[in-house]
């Protein structure tokens, strides 16, 4: 799995929001963004696109920690707490998983441990492997 995390450390858009990967297993990733200023929308809270990003950078990581290559078919998000300053995470967790088609379930929480967010996501799951070399 070190390499994995390694593989998704190469993520540029997540670096640039400032998200890390903190665990990655099969089927499972947890992911943090610390909310810095940049992530704000005009109301001064966090906006839905980086709160959305957040939830879908775990989602690829734990879809595509079986070692395959898994994309995005389908993604959806529920805003349910406006997001504020702190840390956010995302747990992705697998719901079901077939040798093509993998379904997700990803919660955002905020410092306090309350939802900010609920994400569902389904991937297609292809056959190649993920190149984990630097």
């Amino acid at each position: 799995m070190e390499g994995l995390k390694r593989y998704f450390d190469k993520d540029a858009l997540a670096k640039h929001l400032g998200i890390e990967l903190v665990e990655i297993s099969a089927g499972a990733a947890v992911a943090r963004m610390p909310v810095r200023p940049h992530h704000l929308n005009s109301h001064g809270m966090v906006h839905g696109a980086a709160i959305f990003a957040l939830a879908d950078f775990a989602f690829a990581a734990a879809s595509n920690s079986h070692g395959t290559v898994a994309v995005a078919l389908s993604a959806s998000i529920l805003f349910v707490k406006a997001g504020g300053p702190g840390t956010l995470t995302a747990r992705a967790s697998e719901v079901s998983i077939s040798p093509k088609i993998g379904t997700y379930a990803i919660t955002v929480t905020d410092d306090s441990g309350d939802t900010v967010a609920s994400f569902q996501g389904q991937v297609y799951r292809k056959r190649d492997p993920i190149s984990c070399g630097a």
